[in-house]
């Protein structure tokens, strides 16, 4: 799970991802005294939202820096810096949140299992991140100018896990959940640069694309891609991600023995 974020350019021009992730909570519904997971909590913002429910709350991050921001933020919230495919809490939870994390989650299979036995009996999960087709604008450009550059090891990195919805509801049921919903849909995602929408986006979520490029070469290739994405990601009122996203809610089976 990736741990090196810059909170900063995070909460200043990708608030899209938390900003959107409040229809997430309506789905989630949480109800006054129940204990629930914010699994892959970012800086903070929406563990707050979940516990102006008069909820209780744990935001869960595997970056130190994204927590450090989230604990500044939110000092009276409980924040804690762990992995999602090998956290272990004393703690089960009523519900297991999760907004725009789990595609970087490689090991979806030990997250799935994790998720599961820290859950309550009937307990849930409520997941958005991306699914099959995300960005895919964005990525196939980035690794053709990559391999043009000369970088192949970076072209072949593969730093996301987008699923189908086949693929990973067959994974959750397997682990022990029942599916209530299950939706692949296309959310076109605003950026908040009118001028560098693109280059800012990938120096936030793509810089393991980058690692072992001289920050020069890093730059022009960013220029680079953005320039070769006008034709299809450049509206008339600024830059749009390519987003899709997947979106499950799924219960702890009653028959399930953990």
């Amino acid at each position: 799970m990736a741990t090196n974020w810059d909170a900063q350019l995070y909460n200043t021009k990708h608030d899209f991802v938390f900003n959107y992730g409040s229809a997430l909570i309506e789905l989630l519904k949480p109800k006054t005294g129940e204990l629930i997971l914010d699994l892959g909590c970012g800086a903070g913002q929406l563990t707050a939202k979940i516990a102006s429910s008069s909820t209780e709350v744990i935001g869960m991050d595997a970056s130190e820096s994204m927590i450090a921001s989230a604990k500044k933020n939110f000092p009276d919230l409980d924040f804690r810096v762990a992995n999602a495919e090998d956290f272990n809490f004393p703690e089960k939870f009523d519900a297991i949140f999760s907004n725009a994390a789990l595609h970087w989650v490689k090991d979806y299979k030990a997250a799935a299992i994790n998720m599961l036995r820290h859950l309550k009996k009937n307990g849930r999960v409520v997941l958005e991140f991306g699914g099959k087709g995300n960005v895919q604008k964005i990525e196939t450009t980035l690794k053709a100018v990559l391999l043009e550059k000369g970088y192949q090891n970076q072209a072949n990195i593969n730093l996301w896990y987008f699923p189908s919805v086949a693929e990973y509801t067959t994974v959750l049921e397997q682990t022990g959940f029942d599916i209530r919903l299950a939706e692949l849909y296309d959310r076109p995602t605003k950026l908040a640069d009118a001028e560098s929408g693109i280059t800012d986006w990938l120096s936030m979520f793509g810089k393991r694309f980058f690692e072992g490029i001289p920050d020069v070469e890093a730059e022009s290739i960013k220029n680079e891609v953005q320039t070769r994405l006008k034709t299809t990601l450049l509206k008339e009122d600024g830059w749009y991600a390519d987003y899709r996203r997947l979106r499950i809610i799924a219960y702890k089976n009653t028959s399930n023995g953990f």
